[in-house]
């Protein structure tokens, strides 16, 4: 069994994103999973099967203004993903994809945060910290195990997140018009392509307990 579930996050605007930017997020993202299966896939055969489960995203399904390396990312390895289930079927190796919406892992502590870091940190730690839109990493792991025990081909973690790929399929026009306004109300800070972390980032908007679930999670995760 193979889980791709490494990642890393850039959150800011297009302006403060450079090449490198999208350079490690493609390596970590798409080129791992894909060196991994790979490398795993002569042993599965061998061994008579196996599972592999590779984490994208609802980011890989929506493109999620500010975080554009990251989505882009998130789609290689949608399609990557899907094929591999194609290809290796015949050999009894089953590939699941995962695309979870927003999880209280506590990872907004350690994302990386440009152009108005302050600004940028508060929208993404609080939208991660909602119960509403996120879910628990314990749900989601839950979820994921049963997904590798079935040998689902695909699986979606999360109500919003379902919703927004259903949308994204049906109309995806309308989609796009709703994120080009929820780009408009982004922070539009200058394009300082300098990336601070989330906990370097605090605010006194983060400081009013708005991010206690995430936070909560980020000591149970170590990302504190």
């Amino acid at each position: 069994m193979l889980v791709n579930n490494a990642g890393t996050i850039q959150v800011g605007p297009l302006d403060a994103m450079t090449l490198d930017d999208f350079d490690d997020a493609m390596k970590l993202h798409c080129a791992a999973p894909l060196r991994m299966s790979l490398w795993l896939r002569d042993d599965m055969r061998e061994r008579g099967g196996g599972r592999i489960a590779n984490v994208s995203s609802i980011g890989g399904i929506v493109s999620v203004p500010h975080m554009l390396p990251y989505s882009a990312s998130k789609f290689a390895l949608l399609g990557l993903s899907l094929g591999l289930r194609t290809e290796l079927a015949r050999d009894n190796v089953f590939v699941s994809t995962i695309a979870p919406g927003l999880m209280r892992t506590g990872s907004p502590r350690r994302a990386l945060f440009k152009g108005d870091h302050e600004k940028e940190y508060a929208w993404f730690a609080i939208s991660d910290s909602l119960p509403v839109l996120s879910v628990s990493s314990e749900h989601a792991a839950k979820r994921i195990v049963e997904a590798i025990e079935e040998g689902d081909a695909f699986v979606t973690i999360g109500l919003p997140a379902k919703i927004a790929s259903v949308a994204a399929g049906v109309a995806p026009g309308v989609v796009s018009r709703v994120l080009a306004l929820a780009n408009a109300v982004l922070p539009n800070g200058p394009p300082d392509p300098d990336a601070r972390q989330g906990f370097e980032s605090e605010s006194e908007v983060t400081r009013w307990g708005l991010t206690a679930l995430s936070d909560r999670a980020a000591v149970r995760n170590n990302e504190a």
